[in-house]
């Protein structure tokens, strides 16, 4: 079974129109023919949660795990220096919005705990909303208050603070939760791990290992995924008679 195959999942629930098209790194806005995709930049814990987070929303292209926010060169998983874990989001502004980023970004980490995420002790789990420009810097200090107003007593420990670089993870990082998924590895197929890190299809599938998808695709990819473990069964015993 191959990526031809699994294309037939991401028909399933608004789940991005322009898959597996190359996108250059480090830069807010990309353009790509007509495509004009935008990128985000998040810290919320655990850059492998993270990751899943943002991947099975509409309008997502594609996601990488990694690091900001430091003064490190080249930082490395266990050399990261004053960088925190993050993550890229590539996304097409014609169906999702900058502020909806935010609210997964909210949504999917406790903004008021310091040093750490959950389990997760350190600075490199630090919450951080990365920048650029100044119309990501209103909504984004709009949307700090408004989860303030929330929380009431509370403090929100989130940081804005200006974009300069993004350093992506190591290869084993990325995808993190599709890698602890023999099932779907086995039918994505084996490919490089730079276009494996890249893939669209992967970023989907991603969040939908972790079972971080909206809950209507989640269903819908889990009748989809079954569809084609039968099939890729029964083949496999027709080809073993």
């Amino acid at each position: 079974m191959n990526l031809a195959c699994l294309g037939l999942i991401l028909t399933l629930g608004s789940v991005g129109k322009a898959l597996g098209i190359r996108v250059f790194e480090g830069s807010s806005e990309t353009v790509i023919g007509e495509q004009h995709y935008k990128t985000g930049v998040f810290s919320l814990g655990s850059f492998w949660r993270g990751e899943a987070a943002f991947g099975c929303l509409p309008g997502v292209v594609r996601t990488t795990a990694g690091y900001s926010g430091g003064t490190k060169v080249n930082p490395e998983y266990r050399l990261l220096g004053d960088h925190a874990e993050a993550v890229q989001v590539e996304y097409d502004p014609k169906i999702i919005r900058y502020e909806q980023l935010l609210d997964v970004f909210w949504s999917s980490h406790d903004a008021t705990q310091v040093f750490g995420q959950g389990p997760d002790v350190g600075e490199q789990y630090r919450s951080i909303i990365f920048i650029n420009g100044s119309d990501e810097a209103k909504l984004a200090a709009v949307s700090k208050e408004r989860e303030q107003t929330k929380l009431m007593d509370n403090l929100v420990t989130t940081q804005i603070q200006q974009f300069e670089t993004f350093y992506p993870a190591e290869p084993e990082h990325q995808k993190f939760e599709l890698r602890r998924n023999p099932a779907l590895l086995q039918l994505l197929g084996v490919f490089p791990e730079e276009e494996f890190a890249r893939s669209s299809i992967a970023t989907k599938l991603n969040s939908y290992a972790a079972r971080m998808c909206p809950p209507s695709t989640q269903k819908a990819f889990d009748a989809k995924v079954q569809d084609v473990l039968k099939s890729w069964s029964l083949t496999h015993l027709f080809q073993d008679v």
